[in-house]
């Protein structure tokens, strides 16, 4: 009776174990597959643009001659951008979650405007450049300014920031505050001392990741109308500038191949930007993360 049993069971297991070696061979070759496209792009692109990246390329200025183009203009401008960014998404999107998570009340009132905000993440950037390109270009008169682009380059990420900051917020166990109050601790001590310590890892984790996205949008500055070709450097934040993203999409609208291996060499740099950012992130999430 036994082995009749075993053996039913056996047969009842063979198409589980079937479909669930059927469904790793399509997860596993899915991977393959992204990873080999990636292989290729990343191999593309190096030898494409390695042979054009040195020091010179750093710190020459866009030229129409592609021996003397570099991409000192769009590199600072990259950094102008971020010094917008960075301190407006921050700001707005961690202080918007500290409020929701902590302040404001449960009801249909905050659940809309958790709902909005979960669907503004999925927004196409494009959209929030035609938001910029009405309020600040146009309305506020600032142009296609560094102010201009950095508040709405700020508008794109906050969400991203504000749902990333509630997560970790969230993630701080409510025993910790109840113990802050226990103390004698006001609301705001306990979020100043106890809860934010806890969360800043997911909150930063979050953030640059954000910001990371912000550095590589094209779409919302092509809106602004940002210029292609500059040829000099902005010195404050309403002056007008380009990134790296406008730089390598000029460069590959060129018909020269040489201005094709400087956008190669152009993405080369953005990479490298973007992956030292994102490894900050990783570091900041495993150093820091506190388990509970």
């Amino acid at each position: 009776m036994r082995l009749i049993d075993h053996a039913k069971v056996v047969n009842n297991m063979k198409p589980r174990i079937l479909k669930n070696i059927f469904f790793k061979g399509v997860f596993f070759a899915a991977t393959m597959f992204g990873l080999l496209v990636l292989g290729i792009l990343l191999y593309r692109i190096l030898t494409q643009g390695i042979g054009y990246l040195d020091l010179q390329f750093l710190q020459s200025l866009p030229s129409r001659k592609p021996e003397m183009a570099g991409v000192k203009t769009a590199l600072i401008g990259t950094i102008w951008l971020m010094v917008v960014v960075a301190p407006v998404s921050l700001l707005l999107g961690v202080g918007t979650a500290i409020y929701l998570e902590e302040y404001a009340r449960k009801n249909q009132f905050t659940n809309f405007i958790q709902i909005n905000i979960s669907n503004l993440a999925g927004v196409p950037s494009i959209v929030f450049g035609l938001l910029g390109l009405t309020v600040f270009v146009r309305a506020l008169a600032l142009g296609t300014s560094v102010l201009a682009a950095g508040l709405t380059m700020s508008l794109l990420v906050l969400p991203i920031i504000i749902v990333a900051s509630q997560e970790a917020i969230r993630s701080v166990p409510n025993d910790l505050r109840q113990a802050s109050f226990g103390m004698g601790a006001t609301k705001w001590q306990t979020i100043l001392r106890v809860v934010m310590p806890a969360a800043i890892p997911g909150i930063l984790t979050g953030g640059i990741l954000a910001l990371s996205r912000a550095i590589g949008e094209t779409a919302p500055l092509v809106v602004l109308g940002l210029p292609l070709f500059l040829a000099f450097l902005p010195k404050s934040v309403f002056d007008m500038f380009t990134v790296l993203p406008m730089q390598i999409y000029n460069w590959t609208g060129r018909p020269q191949e040489e201005f094709h291996a400087l956008a190669a060499a152009g993405i080369i740099v953005l990479l490298i930007l973007l992956i030292f950012m994102n490894s900050i992130a990783v570091f900041i999430r495993n150093k820091f993360q506190k388990r509970y």
